[in-house]
């Protein structure tokens, strides 16, 4: 965890904005469950504006300040991690490599030697009558655990080469005032300097010594990624790594369910080349739960790599079809049997000869009463899909792996929850092992994010609160779709991936003609744009399937909903809010809408009453109750798909209104992630594999041969 990043110069920025302590506090309250005392507030009033301060005099205003950190992984997993107070983040003015300061910020201005004691204790007057209080470890002790943790294999940068020491700064004392601190006996090591007001000229030339003035974005970027505060996307970490294996890191509770999987499947599966005699015939379910960007997908291709390269029979299932289709698309292209891995919930009616070793379901929160397929025959409709969908899964394998998310269903016939697997369980007399999975990966890692997402659409019952810039996830509230549409494709052009998604509130026209021609049926004022394609072939001037509209660069000129957006995500995303959920006073309105013809003869529809158009979820056998779940968590599901930032929308003055008091002033300084800003590290690239691409059958008028990112 920590609770800011951002160079001396940008917190000073935030600092005279009046906004730095309220944020820091807004963090602290999210990570540690109750509030900062005065005094913390205080310690970041001062000291770390003094210590920003002293940067920028050294012109080394570009280092980054990391405040409140964990000094490595597994210290950040503990209930009450040991915080770092600042660690200072830049490159070395003469190694070329990344270089690190671990600051203890003390406003002590008297230190005292503890009678008989060494220079370990100390005695700091001033903090409390009670026997005892004033009783103070040396900062250097506090540093060298901190130090011996950063520079560990299990530091933020783990086993790279890099410079560290770290230093205690007692910008209210003098050397005279604090004497035992710096005595012949004090502590000593790269870690057990110790600077007071007195000493200010030795430590601007000391920041000089440690940091080139160019900063250390590149670098502070490389530690977070490593820290799990920036964690690749999903389809990029699968691409770099050619579906073979994957680049995930598995953290915490990640690990344990990826670890309690393969145990299982040691114990219980037969080995491929030494058959048991008495082969275990045992049943087990594994349900891992946990809400939008907590590592679920990651787990499961993580097992599956590890699993096929041990042999095993092992199949990839979701009920989404944009999700397996970008991974097919955008990693799998060129390779039949990966691509084949990957399959749908609907794909098991007929019964296996020989049951799969693992069956992963991924988004096991839209599984249906039964399966359900367009394309089968009517006396294929007449023999499948019978039985409960669940249990056609729980058939196909030994090893069964069900992700869910129950804030994750969207539509009425989506019946995936909890109790529906329990009660398989039950059913197959099965082991069920349970997991929750809590710590948020995407939107930056920024759990401070989520927790807004859902206070201030009502997916929780707490009170919403303005969003306070945490420099891993950025908001903005916007005033047209026209503002909305010309940051998204400035990002686009820059070379971050991303897209438009908006609630399903005006009508979705088929493609028309030969040529297969989009209706621009989102129309708002003067601004006119198509839904994704609703085909499954290319369209007029290049426009790509609906189902790799996410990841295919022509799809950036259409407006994708949450069934093409669900299970992915973009650095950018432009959410639309329509007025199928309005803020009237203080509460949510859900609203139904209604279409029409635009003419006699006419196959195009518009907007007659602004709500919800949705046919799943906006008919009528769709209690009122319902329909409003719905909607919330469609949104909430549009607004985490974005990774380093989300654009709003409302074409509801009032909502829009509503979220811009919530969102707050646009920060610039350090807080606006525009790709171009970010340092090469914080941008990689969103690019296909080299070589063997995927062609598809294409409409008429297709365009030119489709690039991805």
């Amino acid at each position: 965890m920590l609770l800011l990043k951002l160079s001396a110069q940008d917190l000073l920025a935030l600092h005279r904005r009046r906004r730095m302590v309220s944020h820091l506090a807004a963090r602290w309250r999210y990570f540690r469950g109750s509030d900062a005392s005065f005094t913390e507030r205080c310690a970041w009033a001062e000291s770390l504006i003094s210590l920003a301060n002293d940067l920028v005099a050294a012109d080394r205003g570009n280092v980054e300040m990391v405040v409140e950190c964990a000094a490595t992984l597994d210290e950040s997993e503990r209930p009450e991690p040991r915080l770092i107070d600042v660690v200072l983040v830049g490159r070395h003015p003469y190694e070329h490599r990344p270089s690190v300061q671990l600051v203890e910020l003390k406003r002590w201005s008297m230190v005292t030697r503890i009678e008989r004691a060494t220079a370990d204790l100390v005695y700091v007057p001033g903090l409390g009558d009670k026997p005892g209080m004033g009783d103070k470890k040396h900062p250097a002790l506090q540093l060298r655990e901190y130090y011996e943790a950063f520079t560990s294999s299990r530091g933020p940068f783990e086993n790279a080469a890099f410079e560290c020491g770290g230093f205690a700064y007692l910008h209210n004392a003098t050397e005279d005032s604090v004497r035992p601190l710096i005595g012949l006996d004090a502590p000593t090591g790269a870690y057990a300097r110790v600077y007071t007001a007195d000493r200010r000229a030795q430590l601007l030339d000391d920041l000089k010594e440690s940091f080139a003035a160019e900063g250390g974005a590149a670098e502070a970027e490389t530690m977070l990624r490593t820290m799990g505060l920036r964690n690749t996307p999903l389809l990029d970490a699968m691409n770099w790594s050619r579906g073979d294996d994957t680049v995930f890191t598995l953290r915490g509770r990640q690990k344990v369910v990826a670890d309690d999987i393969l145990d299982a499947a040691s114990k219980i599966l037969p080995d491929p080349e030494l058959p048991a005699f008495v082969p275990d015939e045992r049943r087990v379910i594994f349900l891992v739960t946990g809400g939008a960007g907590t590592g679920k997908s990651a787990i499961g291709l993580q097992v599956k790599a590890k699993l096929e390269g041990q042999g095993r029979t092992v199949k990839y299932a979701s009920g989404s079809r944009a999700f397996n289709a970008a991974i097919q698309e955008h990693v799998g292209y060129g390779d039949k049997q990966f691509r084949e891995t990957f399959t749908y919930f609907s794909s098991f009616v007929e019964p296996r000869e020989t049951p799969l070793d693992l069956l992963i379901c991924d988004e096991a929160h839209r599984l249906r009463d039964h399966s359900t397929n367009q394309y089968w025959s009517e006396e294929e409709r007449e023999k499948w899909g019978k039985g409960p969908q669940v249990d056609e899964l729980l058939d196909a394998s030994r090893l069964t792996v069900f992700f869910l998310d129950e804030g994750q269903s969207v539509r009425p016939n989506e019946v995936g929850t909890v109790q529906l697997i329990k009660d398989a369980a039950e059913r197959y007399d099965a082991e069920l092992l349970e997991y929750r999975l809590r710590e948020q990966y995407r939107c930056g890692g920024s759990g401070a994010y989520i927790h807004w997402v859902r206070a201030v659409l009502g997916v929780t019952d707490e009170a919403p609160e303005l969003w306070r810039p945490d420099g891993l996830m950025h908001i903005e509230v916007v005033d047209t779709p026209e503002e909305l549409e010309r940051i998204i494709r400035a990002e686009a052009r820059a070379g971050a991936s991303a897209r438009m998604v908006a609630g399903y509130c005006w009508p979705w026209t088929e493609p028309v003609g030969e040529e297969k021609r989009l209706e621009a049926d989102v129309r708002i004022g003067d601004w006119h744009r198509p839904w994704n394609a609703k085909s499954e072939t290319y369209c007029a001037d290049g426009v790509p399937p609906s189902d790799i509209w996410s990841v295919h660069a022509n799809g950036l000129g259409q407006i994708g909903c949450v069934y093409t957006a669900q299970g992915l995500e973009w650095d950018w995303c432009g959410v639309i809010m329509g007025e199928d959920m309005v803020r009237r006073g203080d509460k949510w309105v859900f609203q139904r809408g209604k279409d029409r013809k635009e003419g006699p003869d006419s196959k195009i529809k518009r907007v007659d009453l602004p709500g919800s158009l949705d046919p799943k979820v906006s008919a009528s056998g769709v209690d009122d109750d319902d329909f409003a779940r719905l909607v919330r968590q469609a949104y909430h599901v549009l607004l985490t798909r974005a990774s380093r930032a989300a654009v709003l929308y409302s074409t509801d003055e009032e909502t829009r209104a509503y979220l811009k008091g919530l969102a707050g002033q646009v920060e610039i300084h350090g807080l606006r992630p525009t790709w171009r800003n970010l340092p090469k590290e914080a941008r990689p690239p969103h690019l296909p594999r080299a070589n063997g691409r995927r062609r598809r059958k294409r409409g008429k008028a297709s365009g030119s041969d489709p690039k991805l990112f």
